[in-house]
């Protein structure tokens, strides 16, 4: 199948993204929250629905997944609608899947989406329908060799995940987590990465090119070490801050040489930065807890609770009581 180029997903745009999710019986409910989640948390975070997303399945009833859990869809897949992004998420099975319609399908949505992709198994069936024809791609490493044999025009790698123009692929739940923070920073920002990457506790993103079975010491990649340690303080001093020149001090480097890291990894400054880090903290104890704003302020390092309230609206638009009530 002819290369048809689109624009590129993997670019700064703030504009909101169609994501399509069809998923199969037989996936691992790791590889679909992997894939799902940290767009969720990208939407929460920024406040703004920059990624649509929607899950579907080829029959339109819930796909069961390999520990038993159901999967809610909001219906069947229809290859004829609109969307940026479609992502196949599959696993055991995906021989019984691989009918003409599906293929057909999968093959007319490629020809408008910017972007298609398989998630573990999900790259056999984008392989079946002749997209990854000419491309290089990965599959889960168990299946790398039978996927070799089966598709000798593709260029198959034992990467986390590979992206080829509009086509991607990942190996499993978390190099697909891996590839999701890949697109909110590549989209939105290291900023925002990093506090997608928070929300769920993962310092442990590794390069797309490492390869599969190996442990990747790496965080967020192509930052700097003194930019992770710098963070690590700000995070363990919420309640009460540090001058961005104790930070720098301690960091062992001088303030201009830190606002220069932090500029260059995040585009804002340290001190934007941790009151951003510090308002967000607030954020999630005035929507998740009933604790008093007064002492949210106080646990947020405000001096006041007025000077809590005051951060708050100028960054959340409202003032943390309405924020709460809504």
């Amino acid at each position: 199948m002819a290369k048809i180029e689109r624009p590129s997903i993997f670019l700064a745009e703030r504009a909101s993204l169609r994501v399509t999710f069809l998923v199969f019986s037989g996936a691992s409910i790791m590889c679909v929250a992997s894939a799902l989640d940290p767009l969720r948390a990208a939407n929460r975070i920024t406040g703004e629905t920059l990624f649509d997303y929607r899950l579907v399945s080829m029959t339109g009833d819930a796909p069961v997944t390999t520990c038993g859990l159901p999967v809610a869809v909001s219906g069947r897949f229809d290859p004829a609608e609109a969307t940026d992004m479609l992502v196949v998420i599959a696993g055991f099975g995906t021989q019984n899947y691989a009918t003409s319609a599906l293929l057909a399908g999968l093959r007319r949505a490629a020809r408008t989406a910017r972007a298609v992709g398989g998630v573990e198994a999900g790259t056999w069936l984008v392989a079946r329908a002749g997209l990854l024809e000419g491309r290089n791609a990965t599959t889960h490493w168990e299946d790398m060799e039978d996927f070799m044999s089966a598709f000798p025009g593709t260029d198959v790698r034992p990467d986390r995940y590979v992206i080829d123009g509009p086509v991607f692929t990942s190996g499993g739940a978390s190099p697909t987590f891996d590839l999701m923070l890949h697109l909110v920073r590549s989209r939105l920002g290291m900023a925002v990465a990093l506090d997608v990457a928070s929300v769920f506790i993962y310092d442990q993103a590794r390069a797309a090119t490492d390869a599969q079975p190996l442990v990747s010491l790496g965080r967020l990649d192509g930052y700097d070490p003194r930019l992770a340690q710098a963070i690590r303080l700000m995070e363990a001093h919420v309640d009460q801050p540090l001058t961005i020149s104790a930070i720098a001090r301690r960091t062992g480097v001088t303030t201009r040489t830190l606002e220069t890291i932090f500029f260059r990894s995040i585009g804002e400054t340290p001190g934007a930065y941790y009151l951003r880090l510090r308002l967000n903290a607030a954020r999630r104890l005035v929507v998740d807890t009933r604790v008093a704003m007064a002492d949210i302020g106080a646990r947020t390092g405000f001096s006041s609770a007025a000077a809590f309230s005051r951060a708050f609206s100028r960054a959340f638009g409202e003032a943390p009581t309405r924020f709460r009530q809504k």
